[in-house]
């Protein structure tokens, strides 16, 4: 095989997603010359099967639950139905645009973009379609596809994973959701809202099991308070199709019945028959290992995204391509602090978070050394007009930095923005407590958990 150029690139992209396109355009903009290569469509999972397309969804069920609920603001509209065909269109023109502007972003900073399946053939190259790719440095960004568990066959029928959720034309009549995670929790979130019985069957003992716990415990306060059912504390068994749907079993003989499975538990890494093994890449269950600056065991191969054991998040692997490009280009990089990542689950009510759980907090800190706070939505003047209830609790160090911020209501995926910073900058609370923050509004409440935390609560018993 030959390379149908005399080109050596700087950097070699496999892999168009979030990660990979970000390392293209950031790296194009600091002078590298940078192939991408792209098997499906420029975006990868995010633009096209996830992170988009699953708000806009989300989005409509909001718009479906408003029409139903509108009566208690006074204005008076009947809810006629969901035409699934209707939010389809809606929700692939998000995903067009978003498409169009990408490719426009690309083609603007020179990048060499080739479309066709790759594979790495060294460590400085790439093979796609009979042409030879050649490179400096390669960055593997292959992502992640839905996972499933032994004896579990997702077909696309009854059995089904987020990316056929994402396209099915009808609203099921009943569903089950098979984990309760971020996945599965924003669809059972999305199809309550269109109308479908739920269930949802997570094997540990809270939804959003990686959350603080007190935030799972309002998440689930709020679904019941939907109709959405759950089961916790024991894991699946067995799925089988019944005349007319799909019947579930669990490890203790509990069964559950639906029109739908969707299997949710979470995304595996693509990077079977890519060659990474054969070229020396280090490899676990999959992934890819890489040290703090994404780099492999390989010197001439970095990998990030879902590809790599680090948080599965579109801005993650932004974050994680970036850095790349970075350092290719000679410039002082810095490790991605996950800890001080950002975290939205987008059901409703929203679950939104940074840094430290009260448990971890403990067990890094020692439990006499951390304190933790709540402050209800209830006395926030913005979200009684919303009529969103939750909380935003604060874990702090004792006399120290705000190390944790976990935030349960709607739209509080637009109030960790400024969690981050409170995080990222190790913040007092006292510090935060003299910001001021507008009023009336949700942003608002972050700041008086601060004045609470720093012992002068306004809204606020002592």
């Amino acid at each position: 095989m030959a390379n149908d150029a005399s080109t050596v690139f700087d950097l070699v992209i496999l892999g168009g997603g979030s990660g990979g396109y970000a390392a293209a355009l950031r790296g194009a903009q600091l002078g590298l010359d940078v192939a991408l290569i792209e098997k499906n469509k420029l975006g990868g999972t995010c633009l096209h099967n996830g992170c988009i397309p699953t708000k806009a969804l989300l989005h409509a069920g909001e718009v479906a639950d408003q029409s139903r609920e509108s009566e208690q603001f006074g204005v008076k509209t009947s809810f006629e139905g969901v035409d699934m065909a209707g939010v389809h269109k809606y929700k692939d023109e998000v995903i067009a645009g978003l498409y169009k502007g990408l490719q426009g972003l690309v083609a603007s900073r020179k990048i060499t973009y080739i479309e066709g399946e790759g594979r790495l053939s060294s460590p400085t190259s790439v093979d796609v379609d009979g042409r030879r790719v050649e490179g400096r440095h390669v960055l593997l960004a292959t992502g992640s596809v839905p996972r499933t568990l032994p004896g579990l066959e997702i077909d696309g029928n009854r059995i089904i994973s987020s990316d056929h959720a994402l396209t099915l034309d009808r609203v099921p009549k009943s569903a089950i959701v098979l984990g309760g995670g971020v996945i599965g929790v924003e669809f059972a979130s999305a199809w309550k809202s269109f109308g479908s019985e739920v269930t949802v069957i997570e094997g540990l003992k809270h939804l959003v099991p990686v959350e603080d716990e007190n935030s799972s415990k309002l998440l689930e306060r709020a679904f019941r308070k939907r109709g959405i059912k759950f089961n916790l504390g024991t894991f699946f068994q067995k799925a089988e199709y019944t005349q007319d749907g799909v019947k579930v079993t669990l490890a203790d003989g509990k069964e559950f019945e639906a029109e739908v499975l969707l299997v949710a538990i979470g995304r595996g890494p693509v990077s079977q028959g890519l060659g990474y093994e054969e070229n020396g890449v280090a490899m676990d269950r999959g992934f890819v290992l890489v040290d703090e600056y994404m780099r492999t065991n390989v010197p001439t191969i970095s990998a990030v995204g879902d590809l790599v054991p680090t948080l599965q998040l579109a801005h993650v692997g932004f974050a994680e391509g970036i850095l790349v490009a970075e350092r290719l280009a000679g410039l002082k990089t810095v490790p991605v602090d996950y800890d001080g990542v950002p975290r939205v689950t987008y059901c409703h009510p929203e679950v939104a978070s940074v840094g430290l759980t009260e448990a971890k907090a403990k067990e890094v800190y020692g439990a006499d050394k951390v304190v933790s706070i709540k402050f209800p939505l209830g006395g926030n003047g913005k979200s009684r007009i919303l009529k969103t209830a939750g909380e935003i609790k604060l874990v702090q160090v004792k006399d120290g930095a705000v190390v944790g911020v976990h935030m349960v209501g709607d739209r509080m995926g637009e109030q960790v923005g400024e969690a981050q910073l409170i995080y990222n900058w190790e913040a007092l609370p006292v510090e935060v407590a003299q910001l001021i923050h507008a009023h009336p509004t949700q942003n608002e409440a972050l700041g008086e958990a601060h004045l609470a935390l720093a012992g002068k609560p306004l809204h606020m018993h002592d």
